[in-house]
């Protein structure tokens, strides 16, 4: 069975899509599991990880009503205030469904909050209740989330996007490399193959993305690197049959566990859809 591991529902009238401006007018609708059924039945994709798109625990319950009567759903990535009542926050938001934690830390200004004493009191506590972390960031982040792994290693990460490198022309720099390898260091974190047709924009292809492919790979490994499509943000760059279609090319040249491990299995095993 394919699993995305990276999709997203939203309904406007909820009112907590801050980033949702002008720029995503093209998703500025509502989006719901109906809208992506027809997709995921084309593209044979049998579960999905529904990840938060709202610094809310208000959209955390939101979604966790879907995943309850959304079977494709497998599992949801919430958001709580890592700074706040965490136990209070998890307790509100206790449901089966719920498999992980994303602070949005792209669009923190301060590069290390994620490093204060009271966020990782926090995440501290995501661990002990079995949860993970999405890790949404950009190649700033990377020497962070070093560290983060090393204060707190029994907390499983994963790095959504691949960190979202930079395309600029040229091959994605020797930071992104370097930060990428590190992370793949320990054994804790994952990385997502997602996100990378909107980071190139127009004239994305595999061919174009395949030197960030080869990198994750070759450097977290197959059973560490899970697929996920960022659909419906994908439409601002691509479309599902299209993205999967090129993620699959790029796969070609790995053997069939490898091929199912990123495309299912990876993601399974992250985010403990068996248990």
């Amino acid at each position: 069975m394919i699993i995305d591991a990276h999709q997203h529902f939203w309904r406007i009238s909820r009112g907590d899509y801050s980033w949702m401006n002008d720029s995503v007018a093209e998703i500025r609708r509502d989006i719901l599991p109906a809208d992506l059924a027809p997709l995921t039945e084309a593209a044979g994709v049998g579960g999905t990880i529904l990840v938060q798109a709202a610094p809310t625990t208000d959209e955390t319950l939101f979604m966790l009503g879907l995943a309850e009567e959304t079977p494709l759903v497998k599992g949801v990535v919430g958001w709580i205030d890592l700074e706040g009542d965490v136990d209070a926050q998890l307790e509100r938001i206790a449901h089966p469904a719920l498999r992980g934690i994303r602070p949005m830390l792209q669009d923190i200004e301060e590069t290390e909050w994620v490093l204060r004493p009271a966020v990782l009191d926090g995440l501290r506590k995501l661990a002990a209740a079995g949860l993970r972390m999405d890790a949404l960031i950009t190649p700033r982040h990377l020497p962070v989330i070093d560290r983060l792994a090393r204060e707190i290693p029994d907390l499983p990460l994963v790095i959504d996007h691949c960190a979202k490198p930079v395309f600029d022309g040229t091959d994605p720099g020797g930071d992104w490399r370097q930060g990428m390898t590190a992370l793949a260091a320990h054994g804790q974190i994952a990385c997502k193959l997602s996100g990378l047709a909107n980071e190139y924009g127009p004239g994305w292809s595999a061919d174009t993305l395949r030197p960030v492919f080869e990198h994750v790979v070759g450097t977290f490994g197959t059973g560490r690197v899970m697929w996920g499509s960022d659909w419906p943000v994908l439409e601002l760059a691509g479309d599902y049959a299209g993205w999967l279609a090129a993620a699959q090319t790029l796969a070609e040249p790995l053997s069939g566990p490898e091929r199912t491990a990123l495309f299912g299995g990876a993601a399974a095993r992250f985010y403990g859809l068996g248990a």
